[in-house]
């Protein structure tokens, strides 16, 4: 069992930026990807960014288009997702996932069935 802590959302303008966090803590050692997600009100859930902790591949959703980077700091079990030039309708719930299967193609992390672990999701309100 892992255990997954985002922080770092907030309120910000169209175009701004914020920074995710999320720490994971227990069994974090077994995971082989990190998963970001969203969730605006009343739409699925969607993928946004993974990171394997194996190779250091990373994988966006198209959506992104070079505005959102995903990166991690082993030594305190941290994955991170930049987030900037941010839009209204990106306003969501922006939750992390860990995944204990090992798939060398990165898409695989793209479907939520995959990860076996979830944060309790961290609130990001873009403003226009």
């Amino acid at each position: 069992q892992v255990q997954l802590v985002e922080s770092g959302g907030g309120l910000v303008q169209a175009g701004g930026s914020l920074r995710l966090s999320c720490t994971a803590s227990g069994r974090a050692f077994t995971n082989y990807a990190m998963g970001w997600f969203r969730q605006a009100p009343g739409k699925d859930r969607e993928f946004v960014a993974a990171l394997s902790r194996r190779g250091g591949n990373t994988d966006y959703a198209d959506f992104v288009k070079g505005r959102f980077t995903i990166s991690e700091n082993k030594a305190n079990n941290t994955v991170y997702l930049q987030l900037d030039s941010l839009k209204a309708e990106e306003t969501a719930v922006y939750y992390c996932a860990a995944s204990r299967l090992y798939y060398p193609n990165m898409r695989y992390y793209r479907n939520m069935r995959y990860y076996n672990d979830w944060g309790q999701g961290t609130q990001v309100t873009v403003s226009s």
